[in-house]
C-alpha cells in the first residue's frame, strides 16, 4: 500500500508471543508508574515544606522530579491503554507530540544533571564561593535555560517528519513514539532528519555527559589532595547519589541508542524492554536514591508516614 499515511496512525508494538500476558504486564507497569509518581511527588512536597532543603541542590532535585513526572506521564498511560484495552493505534499528530515530549524532557533532564554536577564541583572545589555562585536566582535561570535548550534543539524533530510520506509498515518498535523509530517508517529521503537528530543528541546529551565526566575528574583531583582517607570518603560520599542518578539516566539512554543503531537483528522483545526501562527506571530510582542518601528527606518521609 503506497498511500500517504502521514495523516493516519501508527501501530504500537506488542511483545510477540506474550499477547495473553498483556494484562499482567500492564499491572507491573502500572505499579512502577504509581511508585514513580508517589516518590517524585513526595520529593516535591518535602523540599517545598522543609526550609532546610531550600538550597540549589534540592531545587535541582525538584526539577528532576518534575521532569520524571512529566516524562512518565506522557508515555505510560498510553502504554497501559494499549495493554489493557488493546488500543494499538496512535494518531500521527499524537505520535509527534509524544515524540517531542520524550526527547525534549530527556534533554532538559540531561541539562539538570549537568547543573547538579557543577553544583557538586563548586561545593567541593570552591566551597567558600558556592553560596555566591549558585544563588536561588542563578538556579532558577539554569532551569529556564535547560527548558529553552531542550525545546530549541528538539522542536525541529517533529517538524522535519511532518511533511514526510509514510508508505511502509506502520508498525513501531516500541509502545510509544521515538524519533528514529518513526523516521525509519518514512518512504522518502530521511537524511536531513537523521543528521539533525544525531547532531542534537550529540550536542545535548553527548556534550552533557562529557562535561559531567570532566567535573568529576576535577572533583576527584580535589578530593585526593585531602590528608586522610576518612576525609576523602566523607567528601566524595556527597556525590554518590548524583553519580547513581546519572548512571540511571545515561545507561538506559545509551542502551536504547545502541539498540536502534546496531540492533536490527535483535529480537523484537529487546527494544520494547529497553524502551520501558528508559522511560520508567530513572523516574522510579531517582527519589529512592536521594531518599536513601539524604537524612532530611528520610526524616520528613518518616514524619509523613
Amino acid at each position: 500500500n503506497s498511500s500517504d499515511l502521514s495523516t493516519s496512525s501508527f501501530i504500537l508494538a506488542s511483545i510477540p508471543g506474550l499477547e495473553a500476558a498483556h494484562f499482567w504486564m500492564a499491572i507491573f507497569l502500572c505499579s512502577m508508574y504509581i511508585l514513580a509518581v508517589t516518590g517524585n511527588c513526595m520529593v516535591l512536597i518535602i523540599v517545598k515544606t522543609e526550609p532546610s532543603l531550600h538550597a540549589p541542590m534540592y531545587f535541582f532535585l525538584c526539577m528532576l522530579a518534575a521532569i520524571d513526572l512529566a516524562l512518565s506521564t506522557s508515555t505510560v498511560p498510553r502504554v497501559l491503554s494499549f495493554y489493557w484495552f488493546n488500543t494499538r493505534e496512535i494518531s500521527f499528530g499524537a505520535c509527534l507530540v509524544q515524540m517531542f515530549l520524550i526527547h525534549t524532557l530527556s534533554a532538559i533532564e540531561s541539562t539538570v544533571l549537568l547543573a547538579m554536577a557543577m553544583d557538586r564541583y563548586v561545593a567541593i572545589c570552591h566551597p567558600l564561593r558556592h553560596a555566591a555562585i549558585l544563588t536561588n536566582a542563578a538556579t532558577a535561570k539554569i532551569g529556564l535555560v535547560a527548558m529553552a535548550r531542550g525545546v530549541l534543539f528538539f522542536l525541529p524533530l517533529p517538524l522535519l517528519l511532518l511533511p514526510l510520506p509514510f508508505c511502509r509498515s506502520r508498525r513501531l518498535s516500541h509502545s510509544f513514539c521515538l524519533h528514529q523509530d518513526v523516521m525509519n517508517l518514512a518512504c522518502a529521503n530521511t537524511t536531513p532528519s537523521m543528521v539533525y537528530g544525531l547532531t542534537a543528541i550529540l550536542l545535548v546529551m553527548g556534550l552533557d555527559a562529557i562535561l559531567i565526566c570532566l567535573s568529576y575528574i576535577l572533583i576527584l583531583k580535589s578530593v585526593l589532595r585531602l590528608a586522610s582517607w576518612k576525609e576523602r570518603l566523607k567528601v566524595f560520599s556527597t556525590c554518590v547519589a548524583h553519580i547513581c542518578v546519572v548512571l540511571a539516566f545515561y545507561v538506559p539512554l545509551i542502551g536504547l541508542s545502541v539498540v536502534h543503531r546496531f540492533g536490527k537483528d535483535l529480537p523484537p522483545l529487546v527494544p520494547i524492554i529497553m524502551g520501558n526501562i528508559y522511560i520508567l527506571v530513572p523516574a522510579v530510582l531517582n527519589p529512592i536514591i536521594y531518599g536513601a542518601r539524604t537524612k532530611q528527606i528520610q526524616r520528613r518521609i518518616l514524619n509523613l508516614i
